[in-house]
């Protein structure tokens, strides 16, 4: 039996990662009745999290009659072409970008096919903060476009994770109910630290050599130097991480953790789910490369369970018939009050 906000309302996870939408959406009282993941180590997570139910099929060769019907369609789909990192490298590198990136960046219009055949209730899109400035405005604009057409009017908005786990992370939350209005709730700030999710007594493990520290420090240098933002970043463990990133179990150099009398350390691959409220039971990747990559990549689940929440409600609230005279209960003269 569901319970929540989402109770009887069904979705699908596309996309799906590690299954940080998928989550959230559970906890609202959604019911999940489809995924697909083709990244076969974060695969490998999800079904070790959720079972084997998840087509790892490239999402182009799934038929929309493959899918069963659904309320929601869920995807975050591939942000690389639109992130400001994920641009400039491909610009430094003559590749191309946003929807002119043949592989992931077309994949927007993979969700379009499946609307247009299951034209579901509702829609929960999630990308990087830059989906709504990339190419001067024109993708979001084409996105807004072509959703409306199937009867979904998009309002996008960028959200800071912040507001309620201690990690920057400003995602475009595109959200819409078919032939409706979706609202987006007011977030309160939980106002947490970094101090509450650490992991205490790891000893040496995850401190940074002599050599890799050095070469923070002499980068960061360099880099003020040439007036560009690439620096080290060392946590106050009273404030936020920075954003986490798929790179990050290379160096760590983007959330560092001082240590007293030593050099700094990474991050655990705990902390990691913890910054993104992934629940303590939540099972890692047996080793650390995947396992960082994987959390660079999700999506805060905690801000995702707020926004279906809301999504929930709100579809409860339209489904719910208007009662017309007919439906209102008699009135017998025997229990109207006496007046004198």
């Amino acid at each position: 039996m569901l319970s929540g906000d989402g109770a009887n309302f069904t979705f699908i996870d596309l996309f799906a990662g590690i299954g940080g939408i998928r989550l959230g959406f559970e906890q609202a009282g959604f019911k999940c009745v489809y995924s697909n993941e083709w990244n076969k180590t974060a695969g490998a997570t999800y079904r070790n999290n959720f079972g084997d139910d998840l087509d790892d099929r490239d999402i182009r060769l799934v038929a929309a009659s493959d899918i069963p019907k659904f309320d929601v369609l869920c995807a975050g789909f591939p942000c690389q072409p639109f992130s400001l990192a994920g641009v400039s490298a491909r610009v430094s590198s003559g590749r191309t970008h946003g929807f002119e990136d043949k592989e992931q960046g077309v994949l927007f219009f993979e969700i379009l096919r499946i609307l247009e055949v299951h034209q579901p209730k509702a829609i929960f899109l999630e990308n990087v903060s830059n989906f709504v400035k990339h190419d001067k405005g024109n993708t979001i604009r084409l996105v807004t476009a072509e959703l409306a057409k199937l009867g979904y009017e998009i309002q996008p908005r960028v959200l800071d994770a912040a507001l309620l786990v201690p990690h920057r992370r400003k995602r475009t939350y595109m959200i819409a109910i078919r032939k409706g209005e979706f609202n987006f709730p007011d977030v309160h700030p939980l106002n947490r630290t970094v101090a509450e999710i650490l992991e205490k007594d790891l000893g040496d493990k995850y401190t940074i050599s002599d050599r890799l520290w050095q070469s923070h420090q002499d980068r960061t240098v360099r880099n003020k130097a040439k007036g560009n933002g690439f620096a080290h970043y060392l946590i106050d463990p009273n404030g936020v991480a920075n954003t986490l990133t798929s790179r990050y179990g290379k160096d760590g150099r983007e959330n560092l953790v001082p240590q007293e009398g030593k050099n700094p350390r990474m991050l655990t691959p705990r902390e990691c789910a913890r910054l993104m409220g992934f629940p303590e039971d939540f099972k890692l990747p047996a080793t650390k490369t995947p396992a960082y990559r994987q959390f660079g990549n999700s999506v805060c689940v905690p801000m995702v369970k707020t926004l279906a929440q809301s999504l929930g409600e709100q579809l409860a609230a339209a489904a719910e018939p208007e009662l017309s005279p007919s439906d209102l209960p008699l009135v017998t003269a025997s229990i109207l009050p006496e007046f004198a």
